[in-house]
């Protein structure tokens, strides 16, 4: 289940910039370009498809364009990943392990990949559909782990996103303490591997 969430996750926070409706995608992808770099503190909620709440964590987020994400899940278990705009790495403390991805096969998983990714081409293999705040997306194939991602603002602020998965489980995000970044947070997107941890690289070629 943490496995599914974490790569869920990866494919989303490659959705921050950029359809059923063109002028409803065209409308998210102009909010999601304003915001040009954010960082907030989220509270996770996971739930199954009975709606059974089934986990509860919180951390920190940071998005940033092109295809730049931290995420940094501190409870109730630590875990962190990191897209540098080339690869995507995966950190689980506990297993000291760390995946290795590459970029290009993370957006081509999940419609998440729109938050930080503009490329119109990506776009045009998702579905966009806005609902009074907030914007539903999914992927036009049926191949996909994610089966759709809603982000919802208040004003221009993004204050939170959903990911429902293949399973029938959906993460809810809420964000809080939303900030714009500046060059000191470029830190947050390069990995640096702690020593003694395992690495499994699965970027293809490598």
């Amino acid at each position: 289940m943490k496995k599914r969430v974490s790569f869920s996750l990866v494919a989303m926070a490659l959705a921050f910039s950029a359809g059923a409706m063109a002028d409803d995608a065209a409308s998210l992808k102009q909010k999601l370009g304003q915001l040009d770099g954010m960082s907030a503190d989220f509270q996770q909620t996971v739930t199954d498809v009975n709606d059974k709440q089934i986990q509860q964590g919180q951390g920190v987020i940071a998005l940033a364009s092109p295809n730049r994400l931290y995420w940094h899940l501190t409870s109730p278990d630590e875990s962190m990943i990191v897209a540098d705009g080339k690869d995507v790495w995966i950190y689980n403390p506990f297993a000291e392990e760390v995946t290795v991805l590459g970029i290009d096969e993370v957006i081509a998983a999940s419609p998440i990949a729109l938050l930080v990714q503009q490329d119109d081409k990506v776009w045009q293999d998702y579905g966009v559909t806005k609902a009074g705040d907030c914007y539903q997306i999914k992927p036009k194939s049926l191949d996909s782990q994610v089966v759709g991602v809603d982000v919802c603002f208040k004003g221009d602020t993004l204050s939170q996103f959903s990911i429902l998965d293949s399973q029938g489980n959906n993460s809810l995000f809420k964000l809080r303490g939303q900030r714009a970044l500046d060059a000191r947070d470029d830190t947050l997107f390069k990995f640096t591997v702690p020593e003694n941890v395992d690495i499994d690289d699965q970027r293809t070629g490598e």
